[in-house]
This record gives structure tokens, C-alpha cells and sequence, in this order.
């Protein structure tokens, strides 16, 4: 007998009714459109779209699902749309994301990333139906001590900065909520926890990242100022995220032993790479290209060096892996962004093609 395949998420989400929150961020941007091509119904919430130009107007998203302007941080709005909608499956990413803008406004990141996180488990309070719940946090939730081995979903919470002290802080109302408003035995609404790692991919128009500080830079012949160029980070394409929260939704469905869990979602953990080889490695698919190291004792914020996530629980449970190569992701990576520059009106043509090609390695080299 032929076994099915974990990654069939057609199956799983067809006709389904799904709560996105955070829907037009780069990554919310790219579950939600591999939800539009599995046939989900999905209902997005997000206070703004965070960046010009951004993935989610690129293609037209909000002409393909209920796209609904709306902060988190409003408890009664957010419970009348959960109580409206009844969605079968809620993902929560909306969040305040960035470390450095952290440092200018950390009263809305703690807001947004701790209390919106509250809203978003009082708002499944409400639910009297079978509902599966993925909260997005971060890789940064763990208290970094600078490991060289990655990271287990044991391993301590919490955060220097505001961004991921607040993730952190989100961690333990996760906990608490569970304990306290949703038992295993009883509870429709089931939850788990994904912290993923550091996502690149087409579509981040986000200030201070790598990536789009280069591909700006560069497409109008500037050097891009690189602030710690030997940190390494567990770099992953944004589809090796996402396949993870998909799959973990799907998991938490079909087997309750799965609530209250949290799961890593990263690259192998021994091929963690620093940001001068990525941006080197960037370098073959630009012309011009050129970089200035910024003095690192003019940051005027903290940015850990060395973070890896350890990966076996998702690999041993969910049979989920990481299943591009460096190289892969960032040929993925590079030609999105070339095909944006060159040929922006065929933009959505890309975005689809990369999840076809990327269900394609699924199918191929998935955990059998």
C-alpha cells in the first residue's frame, strides 16, 4: 500500500476557513497565497501592509481573500472576527518584528508581540468548534548564550533586546493559556508554538535585513552597509517556514498529542552560515556589487553573533526537514528579486511558480 505523504495539504485545507493574522508581512504573504492555491477560504487581519513595495500588493493578494485591516492590540474587534468567521485553522504571525526598530519603540512591540498574542488567545477562548492554532514566534525567543549547538525547544526563553524579550514574554502566556483555559483532554481548540529561524526569500522589503538592504542598494549601484558581517544566523528560504507551519497545523488536526508543543523550524543546524558568505554568494547574480562594513561600535543596538536551532523534534514527529541547500535558497532568492526589477508585472507568476517548484522537492525529498 502506497503511504500518503504528510505534505499533502490540499487534503487538509481545501474549502477550509482560515484566520491569518499579520497576512500582508512577508512572511504572512507567502502562507497566505500557498493557502489561496491549496483552495483554502482564508480571512486575513493586519493593521497595515509594513512595507513599500511588499510582497502582498505585488500580487494582488487582497483581491483573493478577506483581506481586513485590523490591530490586534483591539481585543473586542478581534473577538467579534473570531466569532464571525469560525475559522477551522488560525496562524498567527502579526508582530512587531524588527530588533532595531524595537529599540525606537519598544511600547508597541511589547504590545504588539505580548498583549496581541494575548488578544489572539482570548479571541480562540471564545470558539466552541474544532480549531487548530499555530502561534508564530521566533528563533530569538531562546535566552541566547551564544551556543555553538542549536537550540532545542527546551532549552530556556528570553531576550536582551525588546523584540525578543517580548517573543519570549509571548512564550509564557502561550503556556499559561494552555494550562489554564485549554486541557488536553478537553479542549476543541488545540495550539501549538513554531519559532522558525532566519527567513530570506522574494517579497521582504522589511528595513534592516540583509537581504533587502542588499538587493536596494544594489539595484541603483550603491554599496550596502553590512553591520556584522561574521554572525551567523540559521538562514532558510521563507517556504521552508511555512511548509513547517502548514504541516505542524495539519499534525495538531489530525492528533491532539501535538497541543501545548513547540517545534524549530531551521536549517541543518551544522550548516549555519555568516553574513558575508551569503552576501558573496548574492554577489554572482548581481552586477556591480560592493559592501562597506559599518563600525560595529556605532550600532547603537544589540544583535546577537552566533544562533542555531536544532531541528530533530520537528524532523523526528512531524517528519519535517529543512530540504533546500544554501546554494538552492539563494538561487530561489536572487532570481525572484531579478525577475521583480526586470519584469515586475509578472511578479505573481514567480511567486507561484517558486511554491510549485518548491511542492516539487517536497514530493522528492521529503521524510518517507
Amino acid at each position: 500500500m502506497r503511504k500518503k505523504n504528510q505534505f499533502n495539504f490540499q487534503r487538509q485545507f481545501r474549502n477550509k476557513k482560515v484566520l491569518v493574522t499579520g497576512h500582508t508581512g512577508f512572511k504572512g504573504s507567502w502562507l497566505t497565497f500557498w493557502l489561496v492555491l491549496l483552495g483554502a477560504k482564508v480571512t486575513g487581519l493586519s493593521i497595515n501592509i509594513p512595507s513599500n513595495p511588499s510582497h502582498f500588493k505585488s500580487i494582488k493578494l487582497q483581491n483573493k481573500i478577506n483581506h481586513r485591516r485590523i490591530d490586534i492590540r483591539n481585543l473586542k474587534l478581534l473577538r467579534r472576527i473570531f466569532k464571525k468567521y469560525q475559522p477551522d485553522y488560525v496562524f498567527h504571525l502579526a508582530a512587531q518584528s524588527l530588533v532595531k526598530k524595537s529599540f525606537s519603540n519598544p511600547i508597541f512591540t511589547w504590545q504588539t508581540n505580548t498583549i496581541g498574542t494575548l488578544n489572539v488567545l482570548e479571541s480562540l477562548r471564545e470558539l466552541k468548534k474544532n480549531c487548530a492554532a499555530v502561534i508564530i514566534t521566533s528563533d530569538k525567543s531562546y535566552k541566547n548564550l551564544e551556543f555553538k549547538r542549536g537550540y532545542n525547544e527546551n532549552d530556556i526563553l528570553g531576550g536582551k533586546d525588546p523584540y525578543s524579550a517580548s517573543k519570549a514574554s509571548a512564550e509564557l502566556a502561550i503556556q499559561s493559556y494552555i494550562s489554564s483555559f485549554f486541557p488536553h483532554k478537553k479542549t476543541k481548540v488545540l495550539i501549538a508554538v513554531a519559532r522558525a529561524g532566519n527567513v530570506i526569500g522574494g517579497g521582504d522589503w522589511s528595513e534592516n535585513r540583509l537581504i533587502p538592504d542588499c538587493v536596494k542598494s544594489w539595484s541603483k549601484n550603491k554599496k550596502v552597509l553590512i553591520r556584522n558581517p561574521r554572525s551567523t544566523r540559521p538562514w532558510q528560504h521563507v517556504l521552508e517556514a511555512v511548509s513547517g507551519y502548514l504541516l505542524l497545523a495539519s499534525s495538531l488536526k489530525k492528533n491532539r498529542k501535538f497541543h501545548g508543543e513547540a517545534f524549530n523550524f531551521g536549517p541543518n543546524s551544522i550548516k549555519n552560515y555568516n553574513v558575508i558568505f551569503l552576501v558573496k554568494l548574492m554577489k554572482k547574480y548581481w552586477k556591480k556589487v560592493s559592501w562597506k562594513v559599518v563600525n560595529k561600535k556605532k550600532q547603537n543596538f544589540y544583535e546577537s553573533n552566533l544562533l542555531k536551532l536544532n531541528c530533530n523534534k520537528a524532523k523526528i514527529y512531524l517528519k519535517w526537514k529543512s530540504i533546500l541547500s544554501f546554494k538552492e535558497t539563494i538561487n530561489m532568492v536572487a532570481n525572484w528579486y531579478k525577475s521583480y526589477y526586470s519584469q515586475p508585472k509578472k511578479i505573481y507568476e514567480m511567486s507561484f511558480n517558486q511554491i510549485k517548484e518548491y511542492e516539487k522537492f517536497l514530493k522528492k525529498r521529503s521524510i518517507k
